[in-house]
């Protein structure tokens, strides 16, 4: 019995010293994820919320592809990162290769923006599946 309450009272004293740290590497990339889905939403030609909030299925495959193309790497990130300051740079770095993934799809595919617009499914499953796999060598790469 005193070894279960020896291993409860250094399990609990492990969340008393880590919940802090825990607490603010979670909250800051939580608050990386919004500022930048805000950030790749303003960037994009067209505004996939509004979209979306107006039924656009093709919108929401493609901003869904944004949102864990983003998150994605940001947890790789958040696994590896040494303090606050090297998350926040990291995810960054992490924003603009999304944002750059983007735009290449964007010359891949012939009139994108329009076609997301007008709710053509096929080309939002290629650009989401474009963001995503970015996004896992994205994810890869912030975590060597």
């Amino acid at each position: 019995m005193d070894q279960i309450i020896a291993e409860f009272s250094s399990v609990f004293s492990s969340l008393i010293n880590g919940f802090p740290y825990f607490i603010s590497h979670f909250g800051a990339a939580i608050f990386i994820l919004i500022v930048a889905v805000y950030i790749y939403e303003k960037i994009t030609p067209y505004d996939e919320l509004e979209l979306v909030k107006n039924g656009n299925t093709a919108a929401a495959i493609s901003l869904s592809g944004g949102i864990i193309g983003l998150a994605l790497p940001l947890a790789f990130c958040l696994n590896g990162s040494v303090n606050l300051i090297d998350l926040i740079i990291w995810g960054t770095v992490i924003l603009i290769v999304q944002i750059i993934a983007f735009y290449v799809a964007n010359l891949v595919i012939d009139d994108l923006s329009k076609r997301i617009e007008n709710n053509e499914i096929g080309p939002a499953i290629l650009l989401f599946s474009g963001k995503i796999a970015v996004s896992m060598l994205n994810a890869a790469a912030v975590a060597i």
